[in-house]
């Protein structure tokens, strides 16, 4: 008897110390298989980049990025309650401490944000979050070690220099649509 109760105490309080707390990987898990979002996981493989052709800064990025994730929620006529709380729920998670914002910019209707998980110069994931009113929003984190705002900027400049396989954006280029 006494082995159930030190059984039963041990599982509560494992229970209780688990974070419950929501966050952006989470918030993908739940909603990969969900019919009002498109999901899209992006490795660095996909790029196809000539690694000879790029800069010692571009290949230092490169090298630093690991993945990327997309969700889109696309709106319609029938999914704006929804579209509001998920909405809510994605500001909600991103207001948490850890996410450092870099930038926001709004105009009522619309707005992108840029934050950030880790310190200036050695960044875990960059989470980009835009929303239109009128069409959706969608979240990309893009993970990574020690990657840094230059760092990303210099992918950019990858991504521009690739020679990447755009059938595997058609679900987010129906989304823009």
């Amino acid at each position: 008897m006494k082995v159930i109760y030190i059984i039963m105490l041990w599982a509560s309080l494992s229970l209780i110390s688990c974070n419950s707390e929501p966050t952006l990987q989470k918030y993908f898990v739940e909603n990969t298989e969900n019919k009002n979002f498109v999901a899209l996981d992006v490795s660095s493989s996909i790029l196809n980049v000539d690694q000879t052709k790029l800069s010692v800064a571009q290949n230092d990025a490169l090298k630093s990025f690991d993945k990327m994730n997309i969700l889109a929620f696309k709106l319609t006529e029938t999914n704006k309650a929804e579209f509001e709380i998920e909405r809510a729920k994605v500001d909600l998670i991103l207001k948490d401490k850890k996410y450092q914002k870099l930038m926001k910019f709004s105009s009522g209707k619309e707005g992108v944000s840029v934050s950030f998980i880790g310190t200036d110069e050695h960044i875990k994931e960059f989470i980009f979050y835009a929303n239109k009113k009128e069409k959706g929003f969608a979240v990309v984190r893009i993970l990574g070690e020690d990657m840094n705002p230059t760092s990303v900027m210099d992918m950019i400049s990858v991504l521009q220099q690739s020679d990447i396989d755009l059938e595997q954006f058609k679900p987010i280029q129906q989304l823009l649509k």
